[in-house]
């Protein structure tokens, strides 16, 4: 999809600055299917267990980086970006799969929440086309038995945003059965505290109270309760989070708080979060210039923080500084790095330099009949089938990055890893049509 800058704009604009509805859209869908939906077994006490589309690239379900995707996609502070990319119905598109599933995994007569499909040991070593697998899938619940807060507090949160993205659609009734849900799950966790352990070798949780916040300041934004709004103010937490991402939401809760209050101290916490981010702080920098939090996903955590620097410099917080800062990070993930020749995309097909051997399963399946097996996980080869639009792991902490299936660390993809980054896309696409995009420094830009 061409870009509508001009071409003298394009000659002084930054080379990635000016195609940011390029990274958009991708593939024409802003975040890939990464698997797709896995046969299930039933459950034996659960007849509703669900099945979806997974995560991350395994097949073992867990609800908590999937419900940050759909949380981080519903807001819609820069809902403009994805109309003039042409990608708003293909984001409305794909919040609605898993808040459906969301719906199908909340049972409010029992109050019961299904919040983990399979086990992940025998998951992960599985290696083929999903539809393929022929394991047991067990299911583990949320219950007043089995305490869950802090996820059924993040899917209370989840079909919040998702019933107020669905109001500003026009979709009314789809709406009310969105937040229907949410209401009663939210006050299910607030009668049920306690963390749910069922994925600690996979998904530990730190606590409930970052998502008990947002939850509530969803509620109070559909709602206009104020029960809700004080509920939040109760228990957001002011410390300085970590990174933005599926177990830390400290930094999204206080900024949602500041959007509706205008209270300096949620003000204070954002710039202490971004404090310890830019330059300067405690965030270990790569050579030519990424913001490198952890191994684990180092592009996710870039790309989440710059989203939150996006929607921080539009409430009026260090507006010039952390909008450079961000549109720099998506520079860096989209080309202006040193790795292959440099101009390598970290997104799987933008441009001509990128990913070849995602760490995914479907991807890396040749065309049936042929079979897909361990030994498509140890080819050293493209995969087959190319995954339009992830966002991989990402280099190391001196920009090195190995293109290996076979390297779970820097080539995982996941829904989690996409949602910062592609909501940064759709700032920097708003900025762009405002006319604020603002002028960059990369370390190592990209000169194609």
């Amino acid at each position: 999809m061409k870009s509508d800058v001009s071409a003298k704009d394009e000659r002084k604009a930054h080379h990635l600055q000016a195609h940011p509805m390029n990274a958009l859209c991708v593939g024409n869908t802003s975040v890939p299917v990464l698997d797709s939906p896995s046969s299930n077994a039933q459950h034996p006490i659960l007849p509703r267990c669900q099945s979806s589309s997974s995560p991350e690239v395994d097949e073992h379900q867990n609800g908590g980086s999937k419900l940050f995707h759909v949380e981080i996609q519903s807001w819609e502070r820069f809902r403009d970006g994805y109309e003039k990319a042409g990608q708003l119905d293909m984001m409305y598109d794909m919040i609605k799969w898993p808040l459906d599933y969301f719906l199908k995994a909340w049972d409010p007569t029992s109050k019961q929440l299904t919040v983990q499909v399979g086990d992940a040991g025998m998951d992960h070593a599985f290696w083929g086309r999903p539809e393929d697998m022929t394991m047991a899938r067990p299911c583990k619940v949320v219950n007043s038995n089995n305490k869950g807060s802090d996820i059924a507090a993040e899917t209370a949160a989840a079909l919040a945003a998702g019933a107020l993205a669905y109001e500003d659609k026009g979709d009314e009734l789809y709406s009310i059965r969105l937040l229907t849900a949410a209401e009663s799950l939210y006050a299910f966790a607030k009668t049920n505290r306690g963390v749910f352990g069922g994925s600690a070798a996979y998904y530990s949780s730190s606590g409930d109270p970052d998502e008990m916040c947002e939850a509530a300041v969803w509620l109070y934004r559909v709602t206009g309760n104020n029960e809700y709004l004080e509920d939040a103010k109760g228990f957001v937490e002011t410390a300085w989070g970590w990174s933005l991402s599926w177990d830390d939401k400290k930094v999204a809760c206080q900024e949602l708080l500041y959007e509706e209050t205008q209270d300096a101290v949620y003000k204070d916490a954002v710039v202490g979060f971004f404090q310890g981010w830019l330059p300067g702080g405690q965030i270990t920098y790569t050579p030519c210039g990424l913001a490198w939090r952890d191994k684990w996903g180092a592009n996710r955590y870039a790309g989440n923080a710059a989203f939150m620097a996006l929607l921080a410099a539009e409430s009026g917080i260090e507006t010039d500084s952390y909008r450079k800062w961000a549109v720099e990070q998506i520079n860096y993930l989209l080309g202006d790095n040193n790795h292959n020749g440099g101009c390598f995309s970290y997104e799987i097909g933008y441009g001509s330099n990128y990913p070849q051997q995602p760490h995914h399963r479907g991807a890396s399946c040749p065309d049936r009949p042929a079979p897909c097996s361990q030994a498509q996980f140890s080819a050293n080869s493209p995969s087959p089938q190319i995954l339009q639009g992830a966002l991989v792991g990402g280099p190391d902490a001196q920009d090195n990055y190995q293109d290996r299936r076979t390297d779970y660390v820097q080539n995982e993809v996941a829904t989690d890893y996409n949602s910062g980054f592609q909501g940064a896309l759709a700032g920097i696409v708003h900025l762009q049509a405002s006319g604020n995009l603002p002028v960059t420094n990369n370390k190592c830009p990209c000169r194609n």
